[in-house]
């Protein structure tokens, strides 16, 4: 479970220490960013302006990002990967896609950070967390009235028919994040029988996870399936969202950062790493309009967040999803039993 540090370590350097070594630096990095455009940008920018190494950033979904990462092994042409769900990073790392590295600025980091660090064995570290659920439009649903969904379950019913989105699991780290979360809850085959009955309500699979938000907000949709910061935010920008963590508990992602293994400017792409994990780094995210839960233990949490501690989230099991294996077992039974219907 999610619980949060009582106390944290001085970080190694300051922001303005850590400015200062970067300083003497030039060249470029590489980053792949596997989280919304505007917190991509924004990072990119900040870390170019402030250390003077150029930023080439590509932004894709997580499982697009893993399978760059994964054709180009061998001959890498990115640095760093930042951002995306967890699972596929840890897979990244149990195939040695990705570097081993402890940055010293571990000893700041919320503890739901270091474990996964433990986990891949330091080929990836937590950088944010935040928990699935979904949202609705309050202009097609009434969030005051009796049949308001706020459960899993609630989903299934007839009068949502073509009327949700989410993410195809292959591409999107929350979609896959959905089927890891209900089959831990609901039992395997439970799960999928479930996911079979939600097909008949979902009018579009997208490729980004937090697309179908998008399309509720702008009411091509009543209800998206996404992490709930990603329905915050479209409420944070005026948009008619009501967030929903639902009843029968809920996954979460931790959110991560690896190196990538045999990346064309190491050196660079560990300055990144170490830059992004400062307090002040971590914040910039609410300019953004990214509401998730910062790792590091010393960045200020944005007040729109969803507050973890009131949400019943599960034991996600991210070592076992997490791994090849099971998750491409998963997927391949999704493409047979969800994806061809």
């Amino acid at each position: 479970m999610i619980r949060t540090l009582a106390t944290a370590g001085l970080a190694a350097a300051s922001l303005m220490g850590m400015g200062g070594a970067v300083n003497a630096q030039s060249g470029e990095v590489v980053l792949y960013c596997a989280a919304d455009e505007a917190i991509c940008r924004l990072l990119s920018e900040s870390f170019q302006r402030e250390t003077g190494i150029n930023v080439l950033m590509t932004r894709k979904s997580s499982g697009e990002t893993y399978a760059q990462i994964k054709a180009e092994e061998g001959q890498p042409r990115g640095d760093v990967w930042w951002g995306g769900t967890g699972d596929p990073h840890l897979q990244a790392a149990q195939e040695g896609l990705t570097s081993v590295y402890q940055s010293p600025m571990l000893s700041e980091l919320q503890d739901w950070a270091v474990r996964q660090a433990e986990t891949a064995e330091y080929r990836t570290v937590g950088v944010y967390a935040g928990a699935l659920g979904f949202g609705y439009n309050t202009d097609m649903i009434d969030p005051a009235g009796e049949d308001a969904p706020t459960c899993w379950a609630d989903l299934l019913d007839e009068r949502y028919r073509d009327e949700i989105q989410v993410a195809n699991p292959n591409s999107s780290g929350t979609a896959y994040t959905l089927l890891a979360t209900l089959v831990q809850i609901m039992g395997e085959d439970e799960a999928f029988e479930y996911l079979a009955a939600l097909d008949d309500n979902v009018s579009q699979y997208t490729s980004s996870g937090s697309a179908p938000i998008r399309a509720a907000g702008t009411g091509e949709t009543s209800i998206g399936i996404v992490f709930m910061h990603d329905a915050v935010a479209q409420a944070v920008q005026g948009a008619p969202i009501h967030v929903v963590a639902p009843c029968e508990g809920t996954g979460y992602e931790v959110g991560s950062m690896s190196l990538i293994e045999g990346g064309p400017n190491p050196e660079n792409a560990k300055l990144f790493y170490d830059w992004v994990l400062t307090p002040a780094a971590q914040e910039l995210g609410a300019q953004a309009n990214s509401f998730q839960v910062p790792s590091n233990v010393n960045a200020a949490t944005p007040e729109q967040s969803p507050n973890l501690e009131d949400i019943k989230l599960i034991d996600y099991d991210f070592a076992l999803y997490g791994s090849s294996d099971e998750r491409g077992r998963l997927l391949a039974r999704w493409d047979s039993e969800i994806g061809a219907r």
